[in-house]
């Protein structure tokens, strides 16, 4: 009895691991590589990441969130005029990505939708 549960218990701790791992990722898939959001506000925007540089944000190109980055989008260079009333969060983007393949758009006047 002993072998058996000896060899039953490190098996069963193993299957919870990967069904506990496997729920993990498809709760969230974008999670490790974040998402992607384009411009498509027809302007140049502008923001800061993590509190870092105000960096330049050419309309039609992308940037990645990722779910502890908090980021702010500006429409002035100097980043110091918000664009969107409430900046999104990685968990506002998420939401809004309806089909899953961790892309948004930014449209003008913040409006955020799937890609």
């Amino acid at each position: 009895m002993k072998r058996k549960l000896s060899v039953l218990v490190p098996l069963l701790v193993f299957i919870m691991f990967g069904i506990y791992h496997s729920v993990s990722a498809v709760e969230d898939p974008c999670r490790d590589k974040g998402i992607v959001v384009k411009n498509l506000t027809t302007i140049d925007l502008w923001y800061k990441k993590n509190g870092g540089e105000c960096t330049i944000w050419i309309h039609n190109h992308i940037v990645r969130i990722k779910p502890k980055d908090m980021a702010e989008i500006f429409s002035d260079m100097v980043c110091k005029t918000h664009y969107c009333e409430a900046n999104p969060t990685y968990k506002d983007l998420k939401s809004l990505d309806k089909n899953e393949n961790c892309g948004v758009r930014i449209l003008p006047d913040c409006n955020i939708s799937d890609m």
